[in-house]
């Protein structure tokens, strides 16, 4: 009996190689992440693991309070060990972009059979998208439960704003950690150069300016400008997908209502910033610098997106309605044109001499 060999697509390949991190990277970041989670039950290795898992720098036994210490809401700020955390949030941020590539995304993408680039793409809009949805509803449930804009006064009384719950610090870092984790994703996906370089670029802004925002106290109206961001990518990312999966009449209105959501986005977020960074601060004197540097930077980063939206509305415009202009004919097609009105003016016997002599010029060219 004659063993077949194994093709050469299905062999393992070797531990620790390229390949092999490549294919099984969610699972060996999981077990990384598995093993500061281990450590929290070892009293041994608790305190350090704790950095890593948990929030660090809690505040709420700080305050003196009528209210007992178990109902009161727990406190925190910014500090040192957040770094930790992050680094750990990033792992857990890894992992859930393998679960929604392996099990909605690829169970998509089978059915639909799409092209490499197309494939990519999809992929690409499919992960913002998620991690659109996701961030808007907590970002929302914090806006509604802190009054944010029931009460908008609260975005800038009280400056700084240190303290922070649970929630809204633990929403920060999983925005510092999630931009963080393109990083090792530009190498476990493959990127193309180009690709990985508009990754880093978008990455990196984004990051700079949420941990601008965490580190300086403007978590408030930074949650709020944030979900302001997520809503139109919802609607733009979403239409993508509809696009690559060839369904163009549902898209034109998904794009529609999106683009109109983001040019609403741009100018909520400036009057915002401009009402708290301008108006609600003026009078507090420990910010007066950091006040008209928020403000630059978040007139300028909109004004950046309302550039980049009419630069690829005026492309997408040219390409899909080119314009018609309208001219003389081209040269050739008179010159042939006018010889077949010569040729046809002569006689009959003209007519085959010249037409003969024009049959000789074209199989000397």
């Amino acid at each position: 009996m004659v063993v077949k060999p194994r093709r050469a697509g299905s062999k393992n390949p070797p531990i620790l190689s390229h390949e092999f991190v490549i294919q099984n990277h969610a699972d060996i970041v999981a077990c990384v992440a598995m093993v500061f989670v281990i450590g929290l039950i070892f009293q041994v290795s608790a305190p350090f693991a704790a950095i890593f898992v948990t929030l660090s720098h809690n505040t709420t036994a700080n305050y003196t309070s009528p209210t007992p210490y178990y109902e009161q809401e727990t406190l925190y700020t910014a500090g040192w060990k957040d770094n930790c955390a992050v680094f750990f949030y990033t792992l857990i941020a890894i992992v859930l972009h393998a679960l929604i590539q392996e099990y909605a995304l690829d169970k998509i993408t089978r059915k639909l059979h799409l092209s490499k680039v197309r494939h990519s793409k999809f992929n690409d809009a499919g992960q913002l998208l998620a991690f659109s949805f996701i961030s808007t509803l907590w970002g929302s449930n914090i806006i509604l439960k802190e009054h944010y804009l029931t009460q908008i006064a609260r975005l800038w009384e009280g400056f700084p704003h240190q303290e922070m719950n649970f929630f809204l610090k633990l929403f920060w870092l999983f925005q510092i950690s999630y931009s963080l984790h393109w990083l090792p994703e530009i190498y476990f996906l493959r990127m193309k150069k180009e690709e990985a370089v508009q990754k880093i670029l978008s990455s990196a802004l984004f990051l700079g300016f949420v941990a601008f925002a965490y580190v300086t106290s403007l978590t408030r109206i930074g949650t709020v400008l944030l979900v302001l961001h997520f809503v139109p990518e919802i609607f733009i990312s979403f239409g993508k997908l509809l696009v690559y999966a060839e369904k163009e009449g549902a898209s034109k209105w998904v794009f529609r209502t999106g683009n109109f959501i983001f040019i609403l986005a741009r100018f909520l977020s400036f009057v915002l910033a401009a009402l708290t960074f301008y108006f609600g601060l003026e009078h507090s004197s420990e910010a007066q610098t950091l006040r008209f540097t928020a403000l630059g930077l978040v007139g300028g980063l909109q004004s950046y997106l309302l550039f980049q939206f009419a630069v690829f509305q005026v492309k997408r415009l040219r390409t899909v309605a080119p314009p018609t202009t309208v001219g003389p004919k081209s040269p050739k097609k008179t010159k042939k044109v006018k010889s077949d009105r010569d040729v046809s003016d002569l006689p009959e016997v003209d007519q085959n001499t010249r037409k003969q002599a024009q049959a000789k010029k074209v199989k000397t060219k």
